[in-house]
């Protein structure tokens, strides 16, 4: 496992941050809450306020086989953010890597939800080395 970025005071793409998607190749896919186009409400605590600039950091995980990277990002995708609005989590596999990226505002949440990632990633790879290499589907 190897951190690709860790930026501090980058600019959000616009990821709400509302939960997890796993997506495969391609544009990255974060999930939103649904939200009503004029509905005079305020905006989610995720979104980019002025003079907070959130920070984001991206970790990208090798895996033998790409088979290998999609069970893992199965397995992780289901996991809701403990801090949902205010921490964003996406999940992508690129042949071979699961790449995951967050963004958040406030750095100890941030940490929190990178440290219960890593557990369960490291759960995740425990398990799938017990049972050996999966069958080619």
């Amino acid at each position: 496992m190897r951190a690709a970025d860790a930026g501090v005071g980058e600019k959000a793409d616009g990821c709400a941050g509302r939960g997890v998607r796993c997506g495969t190749g391609g544009a990255p896919h974060p999930a939103r809450a649904p939200q009503a186009l004029g509905s005079g409400a305020s905006p989610a605590p995720s979104d980019h306020r002025p003079g907070i600039r959130p920070h984001r950091f991206a970790l990208n995980v090798p895996f033998p086989t790409p088979l290998e990277a999609e069970i893992a990002c199965g397995s992780l995708a289901p996991d809701t953010e403990p801090h949902q609005g205010q921490v964003g989590k996406e999940l992508k596999v690129s042949g071979s890597i699961l790449a995951v990226h967050w963004n958040a505002e406030d750095t100890r949440l941030l940490r929190i939800s990178i440290m219960n990632f890593l557990d369960q990633l490291s759960l995740v790879v425990k398990t799938m080395q017990q049972f050996g290499p999966p069958a080619p589907r």
